[in-house]
């Protein structure tokens, strides 16, 4: 493929993602096959699970971008093959999040396109510092959304089961895939880049839950 087809992939690509048009693996919405949470929810309790999962939502956009930014600079054909397999599992979480604020009525937010633009360049920087250091930039972003899900299941309330269902399972990919990367050659990051990451996603997630 020539640079500019691959530009224009890439472009495809973006607009589909930020217009939920883009699909994933098919598979079973978390929640389908658990028992069906009866109890309504109060409003209190709703508006803070449309929070959190706007939050998610903004954080599938941007993961989205990163595995793309990272894919379309790495020149290892099996690394490469590995951030675009892992980005369409991603977007598996993206399709739950966006179901989930439909159902709960809410909005995702409209600062998308910004999480997207800025989260492909920071990937194509970390992707063309070397797979080994792409492949760490993967670990340690996964690692860190693992333990930013559990702060969201610690907040929203017992009583939106669905809603825990969906961020149990992507917990669990986030753990897979930090995992993988690690298997596949991952060089653990310099302290300070992880601390930038960190303050890099709180100003996302902060931003996010309001806009």
């Amino acid at each position: 493929m020539s640079i500019l087809n691959s530009i224009f992939n890439e472009l495809d690509i973006a607009l589909r993602t930020l217009s939920d048009k883009k699909t994933g693996t098919d598979r079973e919405y978390p929640p389908v096959s658990k028992e069906k949470n009866t109890q309504e929810l109060s409003k209190k309790e709703k508006d803070l699970s449309i929070q959190m999962m706007r939050i998610n939502h903004a954080g599938e956009v941007a993961a989205q971008a990163l595995y793309r930014g990272q894919a379309f600079v790495c020149k290892d054909p099996k690394i490469k093959e590995h951030l675009i397999q892992a980005g369409e599992e991603e977007t598996d979480h993206l399709v739950w999040c966006k179901k989930r604020l439909d159902e709960l009525g809410g909005n995702s937010s409209v600062l998308n396109p910004l999480w997207y633009a800025g989260s492909f360049a920071i990937g194509a920087i970390f992707g063309s510092m070397g797979e080994k250091t792409s492949l760490g930039f993967v670990e340690e972003t996964e690692k860190q959304v693992v333990i930013h899900l559990q702060k969201h299941l610690d907040k929203i309330s017992e009583n939106d089961k669905e809603t825990i269902e969906i961020l149990k399972t992507m917990q669990a990919d986030e753990d897979l895939h930090a995992g993988q990367a690690n298997e596949s050659g991952a060089e653990e990051l310099e302290s300070p880049t992880k601390k930038v990451m960190e303050i890099t996603a709180k100003v996302m997630t902060s931003t996010s839950a309001y806009i």
